[in-house]
């Protein structure tokens, strides 16, 4: 199939599983009620993207707070208990994080529940997102390794290991998540690129690497005003990523600064094209997605483009996000009807 649709990862989580239209939102419930609650919002993830007619589905990232804390829970060797205040994204802007202080090991399996209840509830393709090496090893303070690289290579064999116990629950695309990718862009090409390889080890399913500049929030569009007319840190690591052993590469395309005509670097890859813009409320239409995908066309083969949300919309008021979702389908399957 010509185009196939699908999400960067993250939806809106209902109302009555966590707080509205916050990128950190606390959570309604607790215990088993909330362990319950979280697949029932997957089940509902699952069908608003099946409505929509999205051709691969996600879990929605509903039972995660926060996409590299989601994982980081299930750690050891992370002091939760002391965050420390840290700048993060090259100082982008500051957070409190967990600090490491000893050897990383995992508690256990990280998505089982979601996955598995994802995979017994839909015919589609299944894609589960993990967050990637370099952008966790960016999230936490380190007390242990006393170098970030090293403390990356650590969190990536974590990382490995729920991968292939996801590619072993049925998940059919394991995508990692890399905004780091746009930051540190002369270490991407070293050891950001041997992380995410090493994350990908022995895996037969589809994988893929999101990068991005970021969700619809006050810091990162600031952010972005400041970066000018044209953003071209893509052009350091494109080539990079086009040698790697990764398979797709999701990347923003509609309303963003980056030139098109970049993603003539990711030749071989699969483009999970961004053709949803997660910092606006307006719903693009049918027609503006068909448009974009043509643009595209120029510098990718159509066999090689997906078309996607520019990243994730868990932020975004939920009614908002759905039609947004439903604008997706119906601009793929125009763009399917007319370049075909």
């Amino acid at each position: 199939m010509l185009f196939p649709s699908t999400v960067a990862g993250s939806l809106p989580k209902p109302a009555w599983l966590a707080e509205p239209n916050k990128l950190w939102p606390k959570w309604r419930l607790a215990g088993d009620d909330l362990a319950q609650a979280k697949l029932d919002a997957t089940l509902l993830a699952i069908k608003v993207q099946e409505d929509a007619g999205l051709d691969i589905v996600g879990d929605g990232e509903m039972s995660r707070q926060h996409f590299v804390h989601g994982f980081l829970e299930f750690v050891d060797g992370i002091d939760f208990a002391n965050k420390v205040e840290m700048g993060i994204r090259a100082d982008r802007y500051k957070a409190m994080v967990p600090v490491v202080r000893g050897a990383l090991t995992l508690k256990g399996r990280v998505h089982r529940a979601e996955a598995q209840h994802a995979r017994a509830h839909t015919k589609k393709k299944l894609k589960i997102t993990l967050p990637g090496a370099m952008t966790i090893a960016d999230t936490v303070a380190d007390a242990h390794y006393g170098d970030r690289a090293r403390m990356a290579m650590a969190f990536a064999e974590l990382l490995n290991t729920e991968a292939r116990a996801l590619a072993a629950d049925g998940v059919d695309v394991i995508q990692f998540d890399e905004p780091a990718f746009n930051v540190f862009m002369d270490e991407v090409p070293t050891w950001g690129i041997e992380a995410l390889e090493r994350a990908i080890d022995g895996l037969k399913c589809t994988t893929a690497v999101h990068i991005c500049y970021g969700y619809g929030i006050k810091a990162n569009i600031d952010w972005k005003n400041a970066l000018g007319d044209e953003w071209r840190q893509y052009e350091k690591i494109f080539p990079a990523l086009a040698k790697s052993r990764i398979g797709q590469v999701s990347v923003e395309v509609i309303h963003s600064h980056v030139p098109m005509k970049l993603l003539s670097l990711l030749e071989g890859k699969d483009v999970l094209a961004g053709v949803i813009d997660v910092a606006t409320d307006t719903v693009e239409t049918p027609e503006e997605i068909a448009g974009v995908i043509k643009d595209i066309m120029q510098f990718v083969p159509k066999d090689r483009i997906v078309a996607c949300t520019n990243c994730g919309m868990a932020p975004m008021r939920r009614d908002i996000a759905e039609a947004k979702l439903a604008a997706l389908g119906a601009g793929a399957k125009l763009a399917r009807e007319r370049f075909g």
